[in-house]
């Protein structure tokens, strides 16, 4: 008898845990609304990663030192993101805690992407002669939007993911859910981004875009960041006003809201140091491995569309039709890899169960990284060996078919371990 009503208490008990799991479907719709606006943030992102390398060239910016650029991202990120979610955290702010950074990341994406779409106007506009290279000032808007861009990206990215945590609350089947989505959409504003960028006549909807200053690529970089910023701001917009927080008092707060540390100038730094003295052996084996995984990741994610033009079309910058040609199909490539991205982002659940645990799915793709990127050597061997065997037809003619496709197949493929190093990292922190 005793053993027949604790199997009934305990069934009960299932039942009660998996009715809170539940997502409802007001939930799911704010849940689902929040995380559509990592698809306006992606799309931008995406067009800074296939198309302003060789856009930074054009301006005179040599090719080496285009890399130095990029390190405002991870260096506004150390910055930005700690103190961002450090004061959101403790917003007493009448319109909640999250949706004031995010309405402010949005508005200052949108004017970092029109600095960057008209350094070239504007550089004309203060001195720049456009027959030569280096263009400074033109170079100088572009770099103080490029950074307004990152500091603006993190300002959005993070509130974001916090105001789903917010809305998933203690459930973590409505995180994963809430993680899964915001993966998704990252792979929609992928696909959107790359697939504008590799479009070469979408400056014909915006005719205005052409100028002296500003030949048809960089029209088209233009015209892509207008689509970028009506997507993003439509997005934040639909978000914000369909999803609402309540006011947060300190009261409520309680220690949360910092007691004395607020007299401190920046505490939210005093607390990430408490924090990692205490992290233990696993946590910093995970930080370690997600190190790496952003050393072996950025030089492609920095140099693809690049690497296509002049690697494998065998172009040069500004001179004839291959680079330009590579730079798109490089942007082909990479809409491709945010198809596979976005489907993989909703299967990693299902293929972690299968391989026995989100562990070993990590270290199976790391492999698989490891494998594409050394691809990437015998690519740019084989290219070189058919320019070669072909160069004394002359004139400017691209790789054989057979590379071309290999070139895509190693895009597409990427979108794997890309995938994976998105959600599992964030999941395993979680656990």
């Amino acid at each position: 008898m005793d053993h027949g009503q604790t199997a009934k208490e305990e069934n009960g008990s299932s039942l009660q845990i998996e009715a809170q799991e539940r997502i409802s479907p007001a939930r799911l719709r704010k849940i689902i609304l929040v995380a559509s606006i990592a698809a306006g943030v992606q799309f931008g992102w995406a067009l800074q990663l296939s198309l302003l390398t060789p856009y930074v060239q054009l301006l005179g910016i040599p090719h080496t030192w285009a890399a130095f650029i990029w390190l405002c991202g991870p260096i506004s990120g150390m910055i930005v993101q700690p103190m961002v979610g450090y004061y959101s955290d403790r917003s007493t702010s009448r319109f909640g805690r999250r949706r004031p950074f995010i309405a402010a990341g949005a508005l200052l994406v949108a004017l970092a992407v029109f600095l960057i779409g008209y350094a070239a106007d504007f550089g004309r506009l203060f001195g720049d002669d456009i027959k030569r290279k280096p263009r400074t000032r033109a170079i100088g808007i572009f770099v103080v939007g490029f950074w307004i861009l990152d500091v603006a990206n993190n300002t959005l990215q993070g509130p974001c993911r916090a105001l789903l945590a917010d809305l998933s609350g203690e459930s973590p089947k409505r995180m994963r859910t809430a993680n899964a989505f915001f993966s998704f959409f990252m792979a929609v504003g992928n696909v959107l981004g790359f697939a504008s960028g590799s479009y070469t006549h979408l400056y014909k909807l915006f005719p205005f875009t052409r100028s002296q200053a500003c030949d048809v690529y960089c029209a088209n970089l233009k015209s892509c960041f207008f689509l970028s910023i009506t997507l993003l701001l439509t997005l934040t917009t639909l978000a914000l006003t369909n999803v609402h927080e309540e006011p947060s008092t300190k009261t409520e707060l309680g220690d949360s809201a910092g007691g004395d540390d607020g007299a401190a100038p920046l505490p939210c730094f005093g607390n990430i140091r408490a924090a990692v003295k205490g992290l233990q052996r696993p946590m910093w084996v995970l930080l370690l491995v997600t190190c790496l995984n952003w050393v072996a990741w950025f030089p492609f994610l920095l140099f693809d569309t690049d690497w296509m033009g002049k690697e494998v079309y065998g172009g040069k910058v500004g001179e004839g039709r291959l680079y330009d040609m590579g730079v798109r199909t490089g942007a082909l490539g990479l809409m491709l890899n945010s198809v596979v991205l976005g489907l993989m982002s909703l299967a990693i659940e299902h293929l972690a169960r299968w391989l026995g645990g989100v562990k070993r799915l990590w270290g199976v793709v790391n492999f698989l990284l490891s494998i594409c990127l050394g691809m990437t050597v015998l690519i740019t061997k084989l290219a070189e060996a058919a320019r070669s065997g072909s160069a004394v037809k002359g004139g400017e003619i691209p790789p054989p078919a057979g590379i071309k496709i290999g070139a895509l197949t190693l895009f597409a493929v990427l979108g794997i371990p890309l995938a994976v190093r998105l959600h599992v990292p964030i999941f395993l922190t979680d656990k």
